[in-house]
């Protein structure tokens, strides 16, 4: 049988076809196989199969041989495990900052780890459509434009907005050009930040990554490369709250005693607790005071008090009253 121009593609069909269509729930035989590779333009003889499954599986794929019920053909461990995909569908589809539009695609690649077969059970977990999503469609390119600053050591430049009420875009500044030293991505509260150098102000700074536009990287090599080193990325964001500014201090709080496990949960293992007579007990926390943290001290109503340093509680009660205030009958 003369052998038509994709022969010599033999072998990368045959592992596109095994990747693609088989699972250990989905093996194909020998004839199946055959019949899609003739399909691909490709003759394969059974003999000559049997050395092509070895090929594979010198070359690093997994291709086993099942008998029984289901026999023939399969990949069995893969790059990328079911639950793996599951848990990244699951992470994409859920991440604020990546669009509606860009979910799909990420969501439809990451299919394409798995069978057809075990990516109709992928596509079946996606629930995208009344997702909360970012309206920035470029925020996975402005990731990637400062992922390359960094690792270029290079400033950018950008430009920073908010919404108002109508959903348009109102430039920070007037529209006025940053120009930053950024230094890391981080990840908190379902937002992206890039966390930068401020060479006018002297000091790092946080921006939301779907808020910046018109990302720029320049030639002028970054500064500000000691005051990050002195920062403890680990402890960053447990001492910010929703990644809001404000003067780090050292807070003393006092906690119902069945609370212990939400202060492990934000702060980690080596907080300091310290027991009271009651069964409560008072926590010494590192923290940015900010409304944000107040916010969160609230939450807790009656069984969370703080009691110094005296300013900051001071400014706490100052922060309730102006909210009661809101809510005060009037005539």
């Amino acid at each position: 049988m003369a052998k038509s121009s994709n022969q010599k593609l033999k072998l990368l069909w045959l592992a596109r076809i095994l990747l693609e269509r088989t699972d250990e729930e989905h093996p194909m035989t020998l004839a199946e196989i055959t019949e899609s590779l003739a399909a691909c333009g490709i003759s394969a003889e059974r003999k000559s199969l049997y050395d092509d499954m070895e090929a594979l599986r010198t070359f690093g794929l997994d291709v086993i041989s099942s008998k029984g019920r289901r026999t023939g053909y399969y990949i069995g461990a893969r790059k990328f495990e079911l639950p793996e995909l599951k848990l990244l569908v699951d992470s994409v589809q859920s991440s604020r900052f990546i669009t509606r539009q860009k979910t799909l695609a990420l969501i439809e690649k990451i299919e394409g780890l798995a069978s057809t077969h075990q990516a109709r059970g992928l596509a079946r977990q996606v629930y995208v459509r009344n997702r909360v999503k970012s309206m920035n469609e470029s925020v996975y390119y402005n990731v990637d434009e400062i992922s390359g600053a960094i690792l270029n050591n290079r400033r950018i430049t950008f430009r920073y907005f908010s919404r108002n009420a109508k959903r348009e875009r109102v430039y920070r500044r007037d529209g006025a050009i940053y120009t930053l030293s950024p230094f890391a991505l981080i990840w908190d509260d379902e937002n992206y930040y890039m966390l930068a150098y401020d060479s006018a102000e002297a000091r790092l700074k946080h921006f939301r990554v779907d808020k910046m536009a018109d990302i720029c990287t320049t030639e002028e090599l970054r500064e500000g490369a000691e005051a990050f080193a002195a920062l403890d990325m680990s402890l960053y964001t447990t001492k910010t709250f929703g990644m809001f500014t404000g003067e780090e201090r050292r807070v003393r709080i006092r906690f119902a005693a069945h609370l212990a496990g939400a202060l492990i949960d934000r702060f980690g293992e080596d907080c300091t607790l310290i027991p009271r007579p009651d069964g409560d007990f008072d926590a010494a926390l590192d923290v940015v005071v900010s409304p944000q943290f107040f916010a969160w001290v609230f939450g807790f109503g009656p069984e969370a008090e703080i009691l110094s340093p005296a300013d900051v509680r001071t400014s706490f009660a100052d922060y309730i009253g102006r909210v009661g205030e809101m809510y005060e009958d009037r005539p």
